[in-house]
C-alpha cells in the first residue's frame, strides 16, 4: 500500500495537474492546504468547506505559509492548517520540495512575453509562415519544438452570469497551467473569440492529457463559468497546424452548447466532421444555411423567452418521437406540439415531413458547427411549467 508521499509523487510524475496534486499533497500533510504562486494568485485550494478556504487564504494564527523556493527563487507559497497534529518537518519539507519543482515546471516561461507568443501561434494558425524551417526555430525560441507536429487546443470560456474583472486574462493563465501540468512545453494565447494552445509533439495520448488537465484545472479555479474544450487530431508536420486548428475550432462550436463543462475531441464529432470543408473553404455557404433554416428560430427565442431550439433538437434527438420529447422536457404534449408548428411557421419547414426533419436537423449541425450558442434562460411561455397549458377553446 503507497504512503500519501509516495501518491504525491506518483500525480507529479503523471502529469496530473496542479488541483489534484494539491489534494494529494493535503493528504500527506494531513491539512487543509493553498498553492499560490509569487505573484499572490491563487493556484490551487483543497479545504472542507468555503469558510475553512477564507480562513486557510487570510492571515489566521493556525495558518502555516512556507515560501516555495527553486534555488535562489521563490516561485510561489504554500498555506496549510492541520486538521489534527502538526506533520513531522521532514514530511513538510518533502512535501513543499515537491511542490516547488511543481509550480516551477508550470508557470509561464518568462523567456517568452505573451505578445511574442500570441504573435507566434496567431501566425502558425492562421497559415502565415510559409517556411517549415522558420517556423520550428521561432517555435524553438519560446520554448515549444515544433519539428515533429503538434495538436492544436481551442477553449471558449462562457460565464453563467454577468463576471466582473478580466476574467479572459484569468482564464488564460488557469488553462495554460493546466496545459503544461501535462506538457511543460505548451504555449496558450487568447485569440478573438477564444483561448488556443498549442500541445507539442507526435503523441496523442499526450496530447488528451494535456487537455485533459486543462479543463480540470479550469474546474477547479473557475467556478462559475462553463468551460468547452475542442481538441485537434495531432498534425505530423508543423505546417499543417492551420488545419488541426480548423479541427479544433470545429470540434469546439459543436461542444459550445453543453451546459457544463466539456471536452470534445475532433475523432468524436461524428457526421460533424463532414461540414469541416464547409467552414474552412466556404463559411459563408454554411451561414447562408444557417440563416435560410435554425436562425429565424434562435432569434424568436432571444424575443420571446421560449424553447424552440432545444424542443427541436429533443424532438430530433428521439426520432421524431412526440411522446418521448415530453415525457423528457417534462412538458405537456399541447406545448410541443405549439413549439413545433411555431417552428413551422418561422422556417417553413415542417418536421412531420422528412425533408423538413433533414433540413432542420442540417440546420441545427450548421449552427453547432458555426460556433452559435443557442439562448439558455427562464422559458416564459405558457403552459411551459409543470406541463400545465392553456385548455384549447371548445369550436362551435
Amino acid at each position: 500500500m503507497s504512503s500519501p508521499l509516495d501518491a504525491l509523487s506518483e500525480a507529479i510524475e503523471s502529469g496530473a495537474g496542479l488541483p489534484q496534486i494539491a489534494r494529494a499533497a493535503s493528504a500527506a500533510l494531513g491539512a487543509d492546504v493553498g498553492l499560490i504562486d509569487a505573484g499572490g494568485s491563487v493556484l490551487a485550494v483543497v479545504a472542507g468547506s468555503p469558510g475553512r478556504e477564507r480562513e486557510l487564504l487570510g492571515s489566521g494564527d493556525t495558518v502555516t505559509e512556507l515560501s516555495l523556493r527553486v534555488a535562489e527563487a521563490t516561485v510561489g507559497y504554500l498555506r496549510f492548517r492541520p486538521r489534527s497534529q502538526l506533520p513531522e518537518p521532514t514530511v513538510i519539507r518533502m512535501v513543499s520540495t515537491l511542490l516547488a519543482l511543481e509550480v516551477e515546471r508550470t508557470r509561464a516561461p518568462e523567456r517568452a512575453g505573451e505578445a511574442l507568443v500570441g504573435g507566434f501561434i496567431g501566425a502558425v494558425l492562421d497559415n502565415q509562415i510559409d517556411d517549415r524551417r522558420n517556423l520550428i526555430a521561432r517555435g524553438k525560441e519560446l520554448g515549444i519544438d515544433l519539428e515533429h507536429g503538434a495538436s492544436v487546443l481551442v477553449v471558449r470560456v462562457f460565464p453563467r452570469r454577468a463576471a466582473e474583472g478580466d476574467w479572459q486574462a484569468r482564464a488564460l493563465t488557469v488553462l495554460a497551467r493546466g496545459a503544461r501540468s501535462a506538457v511543460p512545453a505548451a504555449l496558450a494565447a487568447l485569440r478573438d473569440d477564444h483561448i488556443a494552445v498549442l500541445v507539442p509533439g507526435a503523441d496523442a495520448a499526450l496530447s488528451l492529457r494535456a487537455a485533459e488537465s486543462a479543463l480540470r484545472s479550469a474546474e477547479s479555479a473557475m467556478t462559475g463559468f462553463v468551460v468547452v474544450i475542442g481538441r485537434s487530431r495531432v498534425a505530423a508536420d508543423p505546417m499543417d497546424l492551420h488545419r488541426a486548428s480548423a479541427e479544433a475550432v470545429l470540434a469546439a462550436n459543436v461542444a459550445t452548447h453543453a451546459d457544463e463543462s466539456v471536452l470534445l475531441s475532433f475523432e468524436d464529432t461524428g457526421a460533424y466532421r463532414l461540414l469541416l470543408p464547409a467552414m474552412s473553404e466556404d463559411p459563408a455557404e454554411l451561414e447562408r444555411f444557417y440563416s435560410d433554416t435554425i436562425a429565424p428560430v434562435i432569434a424568436y427565442d432571444e424575443q420571446y423567452g421560449t424553447e424552440l431550439v432545444h424542443t427541436l433538437e429533443t424532438f430530433l434527438d428521439n426520432d421524431g418521437s412526440m411522446a418521448a420529447t415530453y415525457k423528457q422536457l417534462f412538458t405537456h404534449r399541447h406545448t410541443i406540439r405549439y413549439r413545433l408548428e411555431r417552428v413551422k411557421e418561422l422556417t417553413g419547414l415542417d418536421v412531420g415531413s422528412t425533408d423538413g426533419r433533414e433540413r432542420l436537423g442540417l440546420g441545427l449541425k450548421a449552427m453547432r458547427v458555426l460556433g452559435v450558442r443557442a439562448p439558455v434562460g427562464p422559458v416564459f411561455e405558457p403552459g411551459a411549467e409543470g406541463g400545465r397549458v392553456p385548455k384549447p377553446r371548445a369550436t362551435s
